[in-house]
């Protein structure tokens, strides 16, 4: 038997996954410890290895590793100081942004502070011209006299972004030999590395993100690596990335941006793997977690890939209020709260849930650890949706009074019960998560209506159906171990990594030798990433495509082609793949207008992965196992609760019904019918009126 494991590390639980090669999964969850990631990390995998009686030295498959690492160390800003090195006369670039205001009619506008304040922002007098030449060079000297100032601030990683490095790199190259020769124990970040694209502003917070993280996420690897390696797992952990490919723990440490998204990432490809065995090119997926949920549009049975994304947000839905990174990412929103945000009354009187959350420390008022503010799972268990004493199959128990304790207190200020407070809380989720989907989809030119959504994450089944019915969606379905999903995810993903150069030019006068240079650079990067993550040269596979737009415009539309564009050299191919995708996106086409490429994509990717799904339904329908009211439908009586290992393939279930399971629940409302299908997958759909 080969095992392969997943960690997922998310804002309120680890999760653990040990697949065996038979298909059999054996899963586990335990609280995320962010005092020390590592922590949480080898409980969760001792829990799965000792409930399947497997030793570390037997997970002769991958390890692959999702986690939030990046991302605790940007929202709660607790890296080590970080300094710019930037062409002189440009050392304000983080501060001025892009001088978009992400809220126009806002006279109180705020934004963060660069997460490089200017005291530790320095200039070179150097120059590199749009087209790539070099003005004035470097002087080494000039480099090596900031060391001192430095050193005196207590300064360990440094970024560089030099104006057009990402056209030549041979400046920033020069003055990271110079760091490397006058104070070798720093952390380099060069632009032209990490974000060689277009638009200064959001290459310089790329570059700015990777340098603050590099020194949190290295030893973090090193130490995961170590402590595997300690345990006597034979290979090498595989790292998640943010755009849904896996990659050697070496390289992704190179450049930590490329994690900050790798959980979410992880349960968008799992939901991309359900979309092909259930035969259904189009879904939308729905990941809620504890701190967060998020969705994602799944197209042709793959999730969309977007160019950039924001990363802490000032306020949570407004784009441009948080700090971007252009770097290839599975293409999600955030479209709500988790099971730990926090509600409350806002100054207006009107009940909000988030985005605070609690955690997994103190957590919500029901784990029993200190909190004492009401939470989405704390209404929840109010409303009788959640068993108290099967929750994690009882290994942890939730506190009920506790929880109506907290409701009671938030209902004093509404004048409402704590039950009828809860039930606000519920409703306001659905409404806020189908509100945000349906702008999600809008955006990209995609008709929700009628989608599928598949439904996963410790709170995902328990709110789904509410969110699939404001979504007008056919079907809410709800995979099996939907709560460890995004851990599933990273077995069934092929390494993979998605890299970009930019060189903006007219289609119609493109320069064939810069683009045999740019995808040469990046199918070299690309095969070298993956040999060092055990796939053999050979069988890496190719993926071409590049960002276009209509002359004069700001935005770019990003396709991908079915060939490799160094062979044909046929622009009429490349523009009609782009209008065909502008077409779809905006319904309209000025052909007549020149077409500009900003940026060539690349993806090299591994061999797919196998996977037998071990089918273990029982062969006789399962009955309920009890009953109870549910305050959020009063008028329904007693509602039947089943055990979901106990539902047969063809078995239906009519709601209102609870469907218990040790990881989640799945509530299937009034009105609404499921059946559980020949993969294990329950159904819901709703009845015709």
């Amino acid at each position: 038997m080969t095992y392969s494991l997943a960690i997922d590390i998310g804002g309120t639980f680890t999760d653990a996954v040990l697949r065996g090669d038979d298909g059999a999964l054996t899963v586990d969850k335990t609280l995320t410890t962010h005092h020390d990631l590592l922590e949480g990390f080898f409980r969760g995998v001792n829990l799965v290895l000792g409930k399947a009686g497997v030793k570390a030295d037997e997970v002769d498959g991958v390890v692959v590793h999702a986690t939030t690492v990046v991302t605790n160390a940007l929202i709660e800003r607790r890296g080590q100081p970080t300094a710019l090195i930037t062409t002189k006369g440009f050392a304000d670039v983080l501060s001025i942004r892009n001088e978009h205001r992400y809220e126009m009619y806002d006279p109180q506008i705020e934004f963060d502070a660069p997460l490089i304040p200017r005291a530790l922002t320095f200039e070179v007098d150097e120059r590199i011209l749009a087209d790539g030449s070099v003005l004035r060079g470097v002087d080494a000297a000039e480099v090596a006299a900031l060391v001192p100032a430095l050193r005196k601030a207590g300064v360990v990683s440094v970024a560089v972004c030099l104006i057009n490095g990402f056209r030549n790199p041979a400046n920033e190259q020069a003055i990271a030999e110079a760091l490397k020769a006058a104070a070798p124990e720093l952390y380099v970040s060069l632009s032209s590395s990490v974000a060689p694209q277009i638009r200064e502003y959001p290459r310089a917070s790329t570059t700015a993100i990777n340098a603050y993280t590099a020194p949190i996420t290295e030893p973090y690897l090193k130490g995961l690596a170590k402590g595997l390696a300690d345990a006597g797992a034979p290979n090498r952990p595989l790292i998640m990335l943010s755009s849904g490919g896996v990659i050697g723990a070496e390289v992704a440490g190179r450049n930590p941006v490329r994690m900050i998204e790798s959980g979410p990432a992880a349960g968008a490809l799992a939901a991309a793997y359900y979309a092909e065995r259930l035969g259904l090119e189009r879904l939308m997926s729905f990941d809620m977690g504890g701190t967060t949920a998020k969705a994602c549009l799944i197209e042709d049975s793959k999730p969309l890939v977007a160019g950039s994304f924001e990363v802490d947000r000032k306020y949570r839905f407004c784009e441009g209020s948080g700090m971007p990174l252009t770097i290839p990412s599975i293409d999600m929103i955030e479209i709500g709260a988790g099971g730990g945000s926090i509600a409350h009354v806002d100054d207006l009187g009107l009940l909000k849930v988030g985005p605070r959350s609690a955690g997994s420390q103190p957590g919500p008022a029901c784990y029993g650890r200190g909190g004492t503010e009401p939470t989405v799972t704390d209404a929840d268990l109010v409303l009788g949706l959640l068993d108290g004493d099967n929750f994690l199959g009882g290994d942890m128990k939730l506190d009920r009074p506790a929880a109506v304790a907290a409701f009671a207190r938030l209902g004093e200020k509404l004048g409402t019960s704590p039950e009828q407070t809860a039930g606000g809380v519920y409703r306001i989720v659905a409404e806020t998560m189908a509100a945000a989907a349906r702008a999600h989809a809008a955006d990209r030119g995609v008709d929700h209506r009628g989608l599928p959504l598949l439904a996963f994450g410790g709170a995902g089944p328990v709110h789904a159906c509410a969110v699939g019915a404001l979504l007008q969606s056919t079907a809410v379905i709800f995979p099996p171990q939907a709560s460890v999903l995004s851990a599933f995810g990273t077995l069934v993903t092929p390494l993979r990594l998605d890299l970009v150069r930019s060189a903006l030019g007219e289609l119609d006068h493109l320069d064939w030798a810069v683009v045999d240079r740019l995808i040469g650079e990046m199918e070299a990067e690309g095969v070298a990433a993956l040999s060092d993550a055990g796939c053999a040269p050979e069988a890496v596979r190719l993926l071409i495509g590049a960002d276009l737009r209509y002359q004069g415009q700001q935005n770019e539309v990003g396709v991908h082609f079915d060939h490799d564009p160094r062979q044909r050299r046929d622009v009429g191919a490349l523009r009609k793949t782009f209008e065909d995708a502008y077409l779809a996106q905006y319904g309209v086409n000025p052909s007549h207008v020149p077409v500009e490429i900003v940026s060539w994509r690349l993806t090299a990717q591994g061999p797919d992965i196998g996977f037998n799904a071990a089918g273990r339904l029982p062969a006789t329908p399962g009955a309920a196992k009890s009953e109870r009211a549910i305050p959020l439908w009063p008028e329904a009586g007693p509602v039947k609760v089943y055990d979901r290992d106990a539902l047969a393939a063809g078995q239906s279930v009519a709601g209102p019904a609870i469907i218990e399971e040790r990881e989640t629940t799945i509530v299937i409302p009034p009105q609404w019918d499921a059946t559980i299908n020949d993969i294990g997958c329950v159904v819901a759909t709703r009845r015709e009126a």
